[in-house]
């Protein structure tokens, strides 16, 4: 029985030992819980502060409407406090305006109840703020059951920089469209080459030119309006003018519409984008020319006879002989110049005509003519008519004591020489106010006409510049105007250039006001030279600063490309573990899932993989537009290819109900290419055609070739595009051309396969009309 009583002792000491280690467990356990949720506490607030210091702020908005949200975001739309319903967010001078709310209500009603992302712009009322709110169903774990998601963007610069890009758009548009049509309207030939000289665009008139049907007869079947002269082919010329650089003008006879015409043409390298030419009839022009130098052949030989009237009197002053000038000047008839009228006669005969200056006393003047015999040097007078006539009169006395009288009607020269002194005073005056320095030196280097802007600029006194200098004593002067004086040396020798050598030459000085100049030396045709200077300090400052803005942009176009191949990157580590858990979820290891869940978890999948598919897109296309793609070339055959990626969309196809059809022939053969990146560029197309052909659709993909390339040609029967997503269908930034009204999405396909193609050292063009389907051609080298 003594044994009892220590047995129960042990026990009891057990039990004590237990209940101390339970305790001592109790305590450790939750002072580390403590410090677990101390450190969660302190994470949750950095979290905090990190989301409200954000660029964008979260808005929740529950299955019944009510909101939850930071102060920072009401006070971004305005409010004081937070509304308690979605419905509250619109106020006179806050929030948003009825329209912007109702289009977001409907938005998060429908994200609530199909899950659906979506995104949306809004004006803040009573301020110039602007927003941008992505949203989408919640994360259950985040808010309960139907309640949608948004992020606030404070996008007010970047929609007001949109607005400005949309009408610069806009008006690009307009004006590329008018361009277009004035071309295609042109009463003129107009064309456009590619890079390898072929006809890739004509309009309506070369279309009559060449009696063809369309434009497209004249492309496909390369019917050439111009012939091929001493060798010389349309396509030489295009190749000499792009190799010049400059436009290659040439005249040549063409047939027009059956007939033949003389036509100068030109051709004019346009870059990268190829050549374009056009033609201009100058038959009419050419006749013209012709017709005006017979004229002028016929106007001097008349000239050359009619010149002056000629009387020329015998010893006996008898009238020995007077062309037909003399008989009009002084209408004297044939007849009466038959009886060979004496010298005395012939002036009293002027006189009863009127056709001699007015006189005191005539019988004394005509004495003193009649001692024109007796002289024995030529004798020179100018005789004014009562009609206004003005004759210069020369009278030479023969050797054989006769007399020969000249009679130059100088009217003409008079009026002229009158006309000159009004055009001087004009000219000074003009000069006087033109914003231009001009300035006008002589061969011997003396200045012979200036204007005011000219001494103004140069600070030069107009007593010294009427003194006429000459230009090395002038440019002395002048030196000290400019920010660096020896440069005046420049000038001098441009403007002695200009004078000696007849050459043009131009500058820019910069005076030491900090004024900047563009100056010429121009030759003239009466062996002067001129001088101008143009006043360019304010489009000077324009250049820099457009200069300055283009440095900027192609900065911000690198750091773009380099952000998107750095973002894609990053993307990759989270992505795999989205789907990894996603993977998990929807293998019930996390425990088992609704029907529902099942449907969340494989729609994550989904989405996933295809931000994955995105992320290798973006970084192939960043790689391709540096050129660091790597292409690993074989012999690959294009029909299997073909066939292959084909089959890929084969449920996609099957699901949209899309008719699509292969015409492959024989001839497309194989080429050297990477089958992966091929393969990828053509399903790239297939897939934008599937995407925006729609329901119901069909695609025709057609494959040939000959021993150069091969061609592959994809098309669709979808909307179409205009002009303007034409222009944009192969910039991996710009929207895509819309599936249907109020739907667009930014794609990389087109791009990407463009990119792809061209590293393959072939091409990939677009052709599409609104209405009438999309073509996308591949060409691809056969080496």
């Amino acid at each position: 029985m003594s044994n009892v009583p220590d047995l129960t002792a042990v026990i009891l000491g057990l039990v004590l030992a237990a209940w101390l280690a339970a305790a001592a467990w109790a305590v450790w356990t939750g002072l580390s819980m403590k410090s677990k949720a101390q450190a969660t506490l302190r994470q949750t607030g950095r979290l905090g502060r990190l989301l409200e210091t954000s660029p964008a702020l979260p808005l929740l908005v529950r299955s019944d409407g009510k909101l939850e949200a930071s102060q920072r975001l009401m006070h971004w739309l305005g409010f004081d406090h937070l509304p308690a319903h979605i419905s509250e967010l619109h106020a006179h001078d806050a929030g948003m305006s009825r329209d912007d709310l109702e289009g977001l209500s409907k938005d998060v009603n429908l994200a609530q109840k199909s899950g659906r992302e979506f995104t949306r712009a809004v004006q803040v009322s009573g301020s110039d703020k602007s927003l941008l709110i992505k949203g989408g169903l919640a994360d259950p774990k985040i808010a309960p059951n139907g309640s949608a998601l948004l992020w606030v963007f404070d996008a007010t610069e970047s929609q007001a920089e949109i607005r400005s890009l949309q009408e610069e758009k806009a008006s690009a548009r307009n004006a590329f469209d008018a361009l277009s049509a004035l071309i295609e309207a042109a009463p003129m030939p107009m064309w456009h080459r590619d890079a390898d000289f072929q006809l890739t665009l004509v309009n309506q008139a070369y279309v009559r030119a060449v009696d063809a049907e369309s434009g497209a007869e004249v492309v496909e079947q390369a019917i050439e309006l111009v012939e091929t002269i001493d060798g010389l082919s349309p396509k030489d010329a295009a190749a000499r003018a792009l190799e010049k650089g400059a436009p290659y003008e040439r005249v040549v006879a063409t047939t027009i519409g059956g007939q033949r015409r003389m036509t100068q043409v030109v051709d004019v390298p346009l870059g990268k984008s190829g050549i374009a030419g056009y033609a201009i009839d100058i038959q009419e022009l050419e006749d013209a020319r012709k017709e005006q130098r017979r004229f002028s052949e016929s106007q001097r030989d008349m000239l050359d006879k009619i010149s002056a009237a000629v009387v020329q009197f015998d010893a006996d002053k008898s009238l020995k002989f007077c062309n037909l000038p003399f008989q009009r000047i002084f209408s004297m008839r044939q007849q009466w110049i038959a009886e060979r009228p004496e010298f005395p006669r012939v002036l009293d005969r002027m006189r009863e005509m009127n056709r001699i200056p007015e006189v005191r006393d005539f019988p004394e003047w005509r004495e003193e003519k009649t001692h024109w015999f007796q002289s024995k040097d030529s004798i020179e007078e100018n005789w004014l008519l009562a009609d206004g006539t003005h004759l210069r009169v020369l009278a030479n006395p023969t050797p054989d004591r006769g007399l020969l009288v000249i009679f130059e009607d100088r009217t003409e020269q008079a009026q002229l020489a009158s006309a000159r002194d009004i055009l001087l005073r004009v000219r000074t005056a003009t000069f006087d106010n033109l914003f231009e320095s001009i300035a006008v030196f002589a061969a011997d280097g003396k200045l012979n006409i200036w204007n005011h802007q000219f001494a103004s600029n140069w600070r030069l006194d107009e007593e010294e510049l009427g003194k006429h200098p000459r230009v090395d004593s002038l440019m002395q002067k002048m030196a000290g105007q400019l920010k660096q004086p020896a440069r005046i040396s420049e000038v001098r020798e441009m403007v002695r250039t200009a004078t000696s050598e007849r050459v043009q030459q131009e500058g820019r000085i910069t005076f030491a006001d900090g004024r900047k100049f563009q100056y010429a030396a121009i030759p003239l045709p009466d062996g002067n030279a001129l001088f101008t200077m143009l006043d360019i300090s304010d489009s000077n400052k324009i250049e820099e600063a457009l200069r300055e803005r283009n440095e900027a942009l192609v900065e911000a176009d690198s750091i773009k490309a380099s952000f998107l191949a750095n973002m894609s990157y990053e993307f990759r580590t989270p992505l795999t573990s989205i789907g990894g858990f996603a993977e998990l979820l929807d293998n019930d290891v996390a425990g088992p899932l609704t029907d529902q869940g099942h449907e969340y978890a494989r729609a994550i999948l989904q989405s996933v993989k295809r931000l994955g598919s995105q992320i290798d897109n973006v970084l192939d296309l960043s790689q391709s537009e540096a050129g660091a793609l790597p292409i690993a070339k074989e012999k690959v055959n294009l029909n299997r290819l073909v066939e292959k990626v084909a089959d890929h969309f084969a449920d996609e196809v099957q699901t949209l109900n899309i008719d699509v059809e292969l015409q492959l022939d024989e001839t497309l053969g194989s080429a050297m290419a990477d089958q992966k990146r091929l393969g990828q560029a053509i399903s790239q197309v297939i897939d934008n055609a599937i995407r925006y052909t729609g329901k119901d659709g069909r695609i025709l993909i057609n494959g040939s070739g000959n021993v150069k390339q091969a061609v592959i040609h994809i098309s669709d029967n979808g909307p179409g595009m205009t002009a303007g997503q034409q222009s944009k269908a192969f910039d991996s930034f710009a929207r895509s051309r819309n599936q249907k009204a109020g739907e667009s999405s930014g794609g990389l396909g087109l791009p990407l396969a463009r990119q792809l193609v061209l590293a393959h050292g072939g091409d990939l063009t677009l052709t599409s009309e609104p209405g009438q389907g999309t073509l996308v051609s591949i060409y691809l080298p056969r080496q």
